[in-house]
């Protein structure tokens, strides 16, 4: 028996790219709302409906790409699917984005080091570190810009015989990384779902100089009030 318009699990399988097994547990947890249109023609067989297929394609990926556990799916998905699914495709969006602006401007290894005046043994430490991230096509633009820093920080007199070296950029990330965390979120809830996908991606491209802007002017500005506090403090 047949039921038009619907599919049996191996065609849901199929079309949604998860495995059979996998579709089973996310019934058995409640993940895919309408279960009442499931047909059931018998005890080892049932046909389901077509827009499972995008169902279960948003909770593998909330899954596997956002680390959420299945009760967090089932709970963002209760409260608005649509809203959840619009926030994968603009996380989406604004990577591939990114991929393909940098494309044009990645340097090789050599290129770098004739480029540059900076040693090979700072890079192979930078590169150890994660501060950069080299593909098998070189590195990035943002790899350049912060090799340009520290370039510039080495010719402004930050030596290691002063007891400044590559492990200070350690510093700045894992104070940046929480901050970078809450501004995803706080960018993915209120333009995901409020904006069309690719002006969301516009507006988020267009804050990263302006914040690279601000961020520099607000540490300025930070440390000489810090100085100043500490020698208040001498005196």
């Amino acid at each position: 028996m047949s039921v038009d318009g619907l599919l049996k699990m191996r065609e849901l399988a199929e079309a949604s790219g998860v495995s059979a097994g996998t579709i089973k547990h996310y019934l058995r947890e409640g993940l895919l709302d309408g279960s009442d249109r499931v047909v059931r023609t018998s005890r080892n067989m049932a046909y389901y409906p077509p827009d499972f297929v995008d169902r279960i394609r948003l909770i593998k990926r909330l899954q596997e790409d956002r680390f959420m556990p299945l009760g967090a799916i089932r709970r963002v998905l209760a409260e608005d699917p649509e809203r959840a699914a619009a926030m994968v495709e603009l996380e989406d969006r604004i990577l591939e984005r990114a991929i393909a602006d940098r494309q044009g401007t990645r340097r090789t290894r050599a290129e770098v080091l004739e480029g540059y005046d900076i040693p090979a043994a700072v890079l192979d430490r930078l590169e150890s570190l994660g501060v950069l991230t080299p593909s098998d096509d070189g590195f990035d633009a943002e790899d350049l810009k912060i090799v340009e820093a520290m370039v510039r920080f080495r010719a402004g007199g930050y030596e290691e015989s002063l007891g400044f070296t590559v492990y200070d950029t350690l510093r700045y990330r894992e104070a940046l990384q929480p901050l970078v965390e809450e501004e995803v979120r706080l960018l993915l809830d209120r333009l995901a779902g409020e904006v069309e996908v690719d002006r969301a991606a516009e507006i988020i491209a267009s804050g990263a100089e302006p914040l690279r802007d601000l961020v520099g002017a607000m540490h300025a500005k930070l440390l000489l009030a810090e100085l100043g506090r500490q020698r208040a403090e001498r005196r």
